[in-house]
């Protein structure tokens, strides 16, 4: 009841606060996001279906900004480029919601306002924070509030782990049947989401050494991250472990090639601290457990067993691929596991239970087909692009901070895709969401920055308008004296 209250009190306050400074509610409100998933957070405010707590403070945050907007002078400056392949990316996922409303065949334990809940508003909700913080990100100060609102998100998630996960007494096995447990009991998110959550987060964490100012808080973010990475190996999400390898590998190559060294030291540390998380990740390969329930009695005690190592997603995948062929252009809509029978068929034929193909371009395949998977991941590519582009230039701190926190999630989501996750948003995307949000910011700030510095460099004319005002608080400081090789004219 006391958690309640606080809970509650929390949300009211920061949405009168919302009325003096939005963005900093907006900051509060990303937080509140460790709790969501929790089985003690109320599922509704006043009896009002779908108004839980947080869509509340959305609500509230949502109303100031928009009252706030033009006080502020907000200007809408999204590249055309990235507004066209948002553009083709929410499509698709319209034309899916569409699809699956028209054609509900096997969804008869859906009602009509589930499905536009969670399969509609739920969708697109989880960007606007993102959204909000791309339009109100006009100064350092505010992209320090909203990064640090982004990864104590993740680092507050890991100690939730910690906490509920024993550090002792569990072999690889019971690793991944006790985290599936007691992180959905006591935390509430999916442990295979979480992985990926906590696999992106702790390299967002270590991006953002670059805006310490001390060697002391180069350390204290250096153990956060981590703080988090211990966190995401007791998750026991093997998808995850491999995800948090290949994201320390492209982002360490593009910035920070020295601290390469850094991953098997933190490899080898966790494995010494948590020998479950070592053991779960080697299950499958010879000598080492095997589901013996389910394992292919072909498959050698020197051989991989791949019904192990894939926890059963080599079973279904053949199934899902046949599926795709049947209609491989444009697919059967949302939810066409469902819809299609697959997840009967594979329940008869193979007894298991699969709702969902556990690869997100299979299912973006299954769904919208190629031509729908052609609309989707341009967004990804062409935000990794220009995020990359951030983390190459070491000119500003701010770039390698909102560089590599955007391009360390989306990749996490991008590798992790491959063994479960969805291109559909949803919670456990929010921090990657805002993570864009901000490296877009900087991305578009940067252009700016190097428009005027070229300005700079040309002849001046006899008479010129007068120059703008420097501001202290700069996003990006001044071209002329922080760009190097720009001269003045």
């Amino acid at each position: 009841m006391i958690r309640i209250s606080l809970l509650y009190c929390f949300v009211v306050g920061t949405g009168f606060l919302a009325f003096r400074d939005w963005y900093r509610s907006l900051c509060g409100l990303i937080l509140l996001m460790v709790v969501l998933q929790h089985p003690d957070m109320p599922k509704t405010v006043l009896g009002i279906p779908g108004l839980n707590p947080w869509n509340l403070l959305l609500l509230m945050v949502l109303v100031a900004w928009a009252l706030n907007r033009r006080r502020e002078g907000l200007r809408w400056d999204m590249p055309p480029s990235i507004t066209l392949a948002w553009t083709a990316y929410m499509s698709v996922l319209v034309i899916a919601f569409v699809r699956m409303m028209a054609d509900r065949g096997n969804l008869e334990g859906f009602t009509t306002a589930d499905l536009i809940t969670e399969d509609f508003v739920n969708v697109f909700k989880w960007v606007i924070p993102g959204i909000l913080l791309f339009d109100g990100c006009r100064s350092r100060r505010r992209f320090v509030e909203g990064l640090a609102a982004v990864l104590g998100l993740y680092f507050l998630l890991s100690l939730l782990v910690i906490k509920a996960m024993p550090l002792s007494g569990l072999t690889g096995e019971e690793l991944s049947a006790r985290s599936a447990k007691l992180l959905q009991n006591q935390v509430g998110y999916n442990r295979v989401n979480m992985s990926m959550m906590l696999a992106g987060g702790s390299w967002a964490i270590f991006a953002a050494r670059d805006l310490a100012r001390s060697r002391g808080m180069s350390l204290c973010i250096t153990g956060a991250a981590m703080v988090v990475a211990f966190g995401q190996a007791l998750t026991g999400g093997r998808t995850g472990y491999v995800t948090w390898f290949l994201v320390g590998l492209v982002v360490c190559s593009l910035r920070w090639r020295r601290f390469l060294l850094l991953v098997p030291v933190v490899v080898f540390v966790v494995g010494l601290l948590v020998p479950s998380a070592r053991d779960r990740l080697l299950q499958g390969l010879p000598g080492q457990y095997r589901d013996s329930g389910r394992a292919d009695e072909a498959v050698g005690e020197d051989e991989i067993d791949q019904y192990t190592v894939t926890s059963g997603r080599s079973l279904i995948w053949p199934y899902v691929i046949e599926k795709i062929g049947e209609s491989p252009h444009v697919g059967y809509g949302k939810l066409a596991m469902q819809r299609t029978g697959l997840v009967a068929r594979l329940a008869e034929e193979l007894h298991e239970d699969f709702p969902h193909p556990h690869n997100a371009y299979l299912q973006m395949l299954l769904d919208n087909g190629w031509i729908g998977l052609a609309f989707v991941l341009p967004f990804f590519l062409i935000v990794l692009v220009r995020t990359g582009r951030l983390l190459l230039d070491s000119r500003e701190a701010v770039f390698g901070a909102a560089g590599g926190a955007a391009a360390a999630l989306i990749l996490a989501l991008m590798f992790a895709a491959v063994g479960s996750q969805t291109f559909y948003p949803r919670e456990g995307s929010v921090g990657m969401w805002c993570a864009i949000g901000l490296g877009l910011r900087i991305s578009v700030e940067r252009s700016k920055a190097l428009a005027r510095a070229h300005l700079a460099t040309v002849p001046r004319p006899t008479r010129r308008p007068a120059p703008l005002p420097e501001t202290r608080d700069r996003l990006v400081g001044s071209p002329v004296h922080r760009f190097p090789g720009v001269r003045r004219g």
